[in-house]
């Protein structure tokens, strides 16, 4: 029977223990106080006893491609360099950290933030094929903004190499492992995808690009441990005909086991990014915070606008229930036909949930917004910690939606905030590690 605190060997790189903190976005950006934002953020994951730390989607080209305000680019290899004071400061700890690699496509700022459009007029988004259209009406009724430029064949190679150069810079900063961002709508799950990918090229087949970017990163980054996100198109409106099933999304996952992927998190997504990904409550009290009415009209083309994409963001809450390791399923039947380790994520909240997934659905365990209220929560996980264990996080989603202003992701629910308090007090969050002197 595995348990959390066992160690994990993913592509010969041993992981401490089997809890990680998934990707999140930490809004560091590439200014001079992005590295110490960065490491303010990570190393407390690391400290408190985190097996691995992802830092969240970072893009790998200078221009375009961020899907949201804050997003940190690794096309710079002089940027990047400075990054090993953040892998250092992981690796004092005696943890791991991997970087996750992102291009959002038609997913980009250039498409739904106002504000940035109007300060980047000439961007245009990647697409892999022309636009679907519900995107396109999107576009005619004002709410999205589509100059796109399908890739060529030879872009795409392009591309590829990019994300093969960005991980041989993470490499030499001192990071352990490569992570893809394959959902989300990002660029790798429009490849992945057949309501967004209608290509008649090689990449027709959306696994080739993912075995293009394998390629790039073994030539340049050398045997580095390499993982991706997997989507099955699960949670698509019932009006998406086209999408991935649970079963492609198995097949996808054995395919990338087969060409050398050291690793694998399977995930139940949609077609947009929308509420599937984050699920739980209505972020009411985000919404209404007048601190950020501003930066909301900004961002979704003015007041009008930004209360429309509220009421759907209510809409979207009462379609995605909050469902415990709601990739659990998939995560297993994944695991059954891989021999690579499987890592889930997504609703995970309990010590006690995590020991039954573990050894049966996955091989790790994986949280993200938790960690936004706890940064320090591993501490109160692993080492002894009883089955009746669970985060302090409500899954109330009010952490996330001001990031659409370029705020920080950080917990702003104040019971949430004063549990965490009490916590401090308490010492919960003293590292209760047997191998530290006393």
């Amino acid at each position: 029977m595995l348990r959390l605190e066992d160690p994990l060997d993913i592509g010969g790189l041993t992981l401490p223990n089997r809890l990680y903190r998934a990707p999140l976005l930490e809004c560091a950006g590439n200014e001079d106080d992005a590295v110490e934002t960065l490491v303010s953020d990570l190393e407390p994951a690391a400290a408190s006893g985190a097996g691995l730390v992802c830092q969240g989607a970072t893009i790998v080209r200078g221009e375009g491609g961020c899907a949201a305000p804050g997003m940190t680019r690794v096309h710079d290899p002089d940027f990047v360099a400075e990054l090993s004071e953040l892998t250092d400061a992981v690796h004092a700890h005696g943890s791991t950290i991997a970087i996750q690699l992102e291009h959002g496509g038609l997913r980009s700022m250039e498409t739904w933030h106002a504000g940035y459009r109007a300060a980047n007029p000439g961007l245009q988004q990647l697409a892999v094929s022309r636009p679907p259209w519900p995107l396109r009406l999107l576009d005619a009724l004002g709410f999205l903004s589509y100059d796109a430029r399908v890739l060529s064949t030879d872009d795409v190679y392009e591309l590829a190499a990019d994300f093969g150069r960005s991980a041989a810079y993470a490499v030499d900063a001192g990071y352990d492992a490569v992570h893809l961002a394959g959902a989300n709508m990002g660029i790798v799950q429009q490849f992945l995808s057949p309501f967004y990918n209608r290509r008649t090229d090689e990449f027709a087949d959306g696994v080739r690009f993912l075995e293009l970017v394998h390629d790039e990163v073994r030539e340049r980054a050398g045997d580095v441990p390499l993982m991706t996100k997997v989507p099955a198109e699960t949670e698509a409106p019932p009006f998406v005909r086209n999408r991935l099933s649970a079963v492609d999304a198995v097949r996808i996952c054995e395919r990338l086991d087969e060409m050398g992927y050291d690793a694998l998190v399977p995930v139940n997504a949609s077609v947009f990014w929308d509420m599937s990904i984050v699920r739980g409550e209505f972020p009411t009290r985000a919404w209404r915070d007048e601190r950020y009415r501003e930066g909301y009209a900004e961002a979704f083309g003015g007041r009008t606008r930004a209360a429309l994409v509220e009421l759907g963001n209510w809409v979207e809450s009462l379609a995605y229930d909050f469902e415990p390791a709601w990739n659990a399923e998939l995560c297993r039947a994944v695991r059954e036909r891989v021999d690579v380790p499987v890592l889930a994520e997504g609703g995970i909240r309990e010590r006690g949930q995590m020991d039954r997934l573990l050894g049966r659905d996955c091989d790790a365990v994986g949280m993200a917004r938790p960690f936004y209220a706890e940064p320090e929560l591993p501490a109160r996980l692993l080492d002894g910690a009883t089955r009746e264990t669970r985060v302090v996080c409500e899954s109330c989603n009010n952490c996330a939606v001001p990031q659409a202003t370029g705020e920080p992701g950080i917990c702003r629910t104040p019971p949430v905030l004063r549990r965490v308090g009490e916590l401090r007090k308490a010492g919960a969050y003293e590292r209760n590690d047997p191998s530290r002197p006393k």
